[in-house]
């Protein structure tokens, strides 16, 4: 008679659908992460119908100026046309996004519905394109375990892909090129050159450094933000001397490249710069409606958001001004009728001012939802904001390899708005990183207190047996021996 076997029974058939999931999800790379992120992100399209857009008020849903801009091009009347009728060339906004979406309107239709599942589609795949990138942004300057849990939030969180599945604006693509040129930023400084692999040794990445491809590509990208949304470039010196200062006493040897770099991003927007001054006989490098943005966030009856009912695009009597008066002097105009005011009464400058730095940090309101809703969405739009300012302070008192850089983002990306005007979508290039630093926030709290979900303890556990928690625990190790060093200094790279 055979005895019973003594050995115990194998790990995997005591283990829950709980935790065969966590198994497999820990298995998954970014990736294999990012299909999964755009079948989500294209199911909800589909299920939710956000491709039919509402066509009243001749289409403003679709894109609002960009799309009637982009109208204009695909019908032949050149850049033009922002708002409620003919009314001439504009450079109100900067031509990146207007350009694509008149492409996809040549091929498809202007505002057809093919073109609307197309331009979402686009939107969808550079919102889950950015997944890789948060994953490598987290694993060079956290740990992997925080850029996992990061990339995973960003794959299925919906306030992350709010702006790809229903918004048609270029917000998603000022997203990814700003997480994008981060990652080339990160590269050039050798970030992660204290990195340690399965072995528990040195894994530098040898391809790292501030190489002439890094150092144009950086420029190129850049100069593509810059025709996205030239609201973000108060960051552009302080990343690019960020990126010298890296280099140690070596920053002379790269200095050549920096200039080169500057070089690719003034020849990005020099065509653009060149049509403005050809079209409007004036020097105008980006755009022309800060003016007007300036009275909209600050003129009588503000409340610390855009006065969109006194706008060219809604306020046929604003559009006859703007289009008998021509852009320029439209915008002078307001301008200057905003500087009385903010001269008139400074105190409230000044508190509407300090309403859209709220405003952007923990929500804006809207007059179309109720209270309740209004409450939810600011109580989850703040808590993010709030992880993620927490996560930067602790990042910083750490001393984490990048935390200035992401200090200086969060200082310099919202400062334009804080004068303007406030609105959700401005903080979304921040979002990535309010992500990593959120994750990374509550990771050290579950290190130093305990304090975890056990749902979330059963899906990703601090500590395993494995080799892979061995790595994490070595990277955590050797984070203030990475910091001490400057890598580029001395590495191969400097030859490059």
């Amino acid at each position: 008679m055979t005895q019973p076997s003594s050995r115990p029974a194998p790990e995997n058939a005591a283990q829950s659908p709980l935790a065969r999931f966590a198994a497999a999800a820990r298995a998954w790379g970014p990736w294999r992460l990012f299909w999964l992120a755009l079948a989500v992100r294209l199911v909800v399209i589909a299920i939710c119908h956000y491709y039919r857009i509402n066509p009243e008020d001749d289409h403003f849903h679709f894109g609002a100026e960009m799309g009637r801009i982009a109208r204009a091009l695909a019908t032949g009347r050149g850049y033009a046309d922002p708002f409620l009728g003919p009314s001439g060339p504009t450079a109100w906004i900067t031509p990146f996004f207007p350009l694509i979406l008149s492409a996809i309107f040549k091929l498809f239709g202007v505002y057809s519905t093919l073109s609307a599942c197309a331009i979402l589609s686009f939107d969808s795949l550079l919102n889950a394109g950015m997944i890789p990138l948060i994953w490598e942004t987290g694993e060079r300057c956290f740990s992997p375990r925080t850029a996992r849990w990061s990339a995973w939030i960003w794959a299925l969180y919906p306030a992350a892909m709010q702006y790809a599945v229903k918004w048609i604006w270029e917000t998603t693509l000022t997203a990814f090129l700003f997480q994008l040129a981060l990652v080339i930023a990160l590269r050039v400084a050798c970030v992660d050159a204290g990195a340690v692999d399965v072995s528990g040794h040195s894994a530098a990445r040898s391809a790292d450094g501030p190489t002439w491809l890094r150092w144009l590509a950086f420029g190129l990208l850049w100069g593509l933000i810059a025709l996205s949304n030239p609201g973000l470039l108060l960051f552009l010196p302080v990343c690019g001397l960020w990126m010298l200062a890296r280099a140690g006493k070596a920053w002379r040897k790269h200095l050549h490249k920096a200039i080169a770099s500057g070089i690719v991003f003034f020849a990005v927007i020099a065509p653009w710069s060149w049509r403005n001054q050809q079209v409007f006989h004036q020097f105008v490098p980006l755009r022309t409606n800060f003016g007007a943005e300036l009275y909209m966030g600050n003129g009588p009856g503000a409340s610390g958001i855009m006065m969109l009912d006194n706008h060219p695009v809604r306020n046929l009597r604003q559009f006859e001004h703007y289009r008998q008066m021509g852009e320029l002097r439209y915008s002078a105009w307001r301008g200057e009728l905003a500087r009385q005011a903010i001269r008139a009464d400074l105190p409230r400058f000044l508190r509407l001012c300090l309403t859209r730095v709220y405003f952007f940090w923990f929500g804006v309101p809207n007059a179309d939802l109720s209270p309740i809703v209004n409450f939810g969405r600011g109580l989850n739009y703040g808590f993010t904001s709030l992880a993620g300012l927490l996560g930067l302070a602790l990042a910083l008192r750490r001393r984490i390899p990048g935390a200035g850089l992401f200090a200086a983002a969060f200082l310099l990306l919202p400062a334009a708005y804080y004068i303007t005007t406030a609105h959700a979508r401005f903080r979304h290039p921040l979002e990535p990183l309010i992500a990593l630093l959120g994750v990374f926030l509550f990771q050290q709290a579950e290190r130093r207190w305990g304090c975890t979900l056990p749902l979330l303890r059963r899906l990703w556990p601090a500590r395993q047996g494995s080799s892979r928690a061995t790595v994490e625990t070595q990277f955590e190790a050797t984070r203030s021996e990475r910091i001490r060093l400057m890598p580029c200094a001395s590495s191969q790279s400097l030859k490059s």
